[in-house]
């Protein structure tokens, strides 16, 4: 019996031949990631353990994302305890607010994301960069200050599922609809504590930054990561970014998976997830249908806020103002990305369109700024998840969707299919 990739790459950072689904692990982790959040605990955990130094300065990239700009004393205190710590052990990868950027979208576009690597961080969409063929998994505090102190990790070796997604996405419809299509059929437990592979022609026709998007939302099914198996696309980005050598893995053809599930792309339609879980979903038109008014179009996150996103949503926005009484906030992912929308004229689009854009922050997807929900208002977003109080008041509203399905929103001031603003 073959192997996943899962498996092959927890078993070469295991010192093993194969590992087997259940079996629990002790992993080499190539690469850890630190935020604002989760870091700063990881860092007080260490030192009341007399720990004052990390395994290997080199193998940890650090930003600031989450409350950047800072927005309040408590903010501005934790990106402190976090730039003295980085100073402290001469951790060379650091990015600062003006070059910095949403963790998810600038390890792999600054070239740290390879594949076959092992890569920890504080948060739960770490499983953004299994987009590259790395086992990418997100971990709490506690096992982050392991990470950083040891460099290894343990873990139980997860069972996979495989999602095979075959056709042509149709106009209107991208990978972004795809996930919230899976999510809402299998559930926010569907794929707990397991790795979900994506693979199939649809997938090949997708771009990296496609595939992220869905990778992204692997863990709002449950899955304890997202995976697809690397091509010449995703060698042809990572061999752009760096020169370091790595070592690809791609599933057996007689790899065991605990559940097969396959996905016609051809026959989906855009779609809207509806308050309160990501398994919420409906069709676009059919949310069309319900005149949902909206008060905020929101375009960002680490799930949508690459150029191509931008460029999606410029496209529809173009020429036409937005809607009277709606805001519409631009967020892109990363300082490289802001500054190639503003050299595409993107920016201007928006801001013509009658949007504010943002410097890269994850501010409003959490809730934390730049973006906060009071009572009785209404999100469409291109985000990950919309929790009750996700982006604000308790009694607010969040409904995710695609770049194109937000900015048209943002135009009609209500929920809207896109495909006729692609006509």
């Amino acid at each position: 019996m073959g192997s996943t990739i899962t498996e092959k790459i927890l078993a070469k950072h295991s010192g093993k031949k194969v590992v087997r689904p259940g079996e629990i692990i002790n992993a080499d982790i190539d690469l850890v990631m630190c935020h604002d959040v989760t870091t700063p605990p990881a860092i007080t955990m260490l030192e009341k353990e007399g720990i004052d130094k990390v395994f290997d300065n080199k193998k940890i990239v650090v930003t600031p994302d989450h409350f950047v700009p800072n927005k309040d004393i408590k903010s501005a205190s934790l990106a402190k305890r976090l730039r003295d710590w980085v100073n402290k052990n001469n951790i060379e990868n650091y990015y600062e607010v003006g070059c910095h950027g949403v963790c998810h979208a600038i390890l792999p576009e600054q070239g740290h994301v390879i594949p076959g690597i092992t890569l920890v961080c504080g948060d739960s969409h770490t499983c953004t960069h299994g987009a590259l063929g790395a086992f990418s998994t997100g971990v709490g505090s506690t096992d982050l200050a392991a990470a950083l102190a040891t460099g290894k990790l343990w873990f139980k070796v997860p069972e996979t599922i495989k999602f095979v997604l075959s056709g042509k996405l149709p106009k209107g419809v991208y990978s972004k609809d795809v996930i919230l299509k899976i999510i809402s059929d299998i559930g926010v437990d569907g794929a707990l504590y397991k790795a979900m592979e994506f693979t199939g022609a649809a997938i090949d026709d997708m771009s990296v930054e496609a595939r992220m998007t869905i990778t992204n939302m692997a863990i709002e099914a449950g899955g304890k990561s997202g995976i697809i198996n690397p091509d010449k696309k995703t060698l042809d980005y990572v061999k752009k970014r760096t020169d370091s050598g790595f070592e690809v893995f791609v599933s057996d053809e007689d790899a065991e998976y605990c559940d097969v599930k396959e996905y016609d792309v051809s026959k989906l339609e855009p779609m809207v997830v509806f308050p309160s879980l990501p398994s919420n979903g409906k069709t676009a038109d059919a949310a069309e249908k319900m005149d949902i008014n909206i008060d905020q179009a929101y375009l960002g996150s680490c799930t949508n806020g690459r150029i191509e996103d931008l460029r999606i949503a410029a496209s529809i926005v173009k020429g036409r103002k937005i809607a009277k009484g709606v805001r519409m906030i631009v967020v892109p992912a990363t300082t490289d990305i802001w500054k190639q929308a503003n050299k595409e004229g993107l920016l201007d689009i928006f801001m013509e369109f009658g949007a504010t854009v943002s410097t890269p922050t994850c501010g409003a997807c959490l809730g934390g700024h730049m973006g906060i929900l009071a009572e009785g208002e209404r999100c469409i977003s291109t985000t990950n998840r919309n929790f009750v109080g996700r982006m604000g008041h308790p009694k607010s509203e969040v409904y995710l969707a695609s770049p194109a399905t937000v900015a048209a929103s943002a135009v009609e001031g209500k929920i809207v299919d896109p495909r006729r603003f692609l006509e």
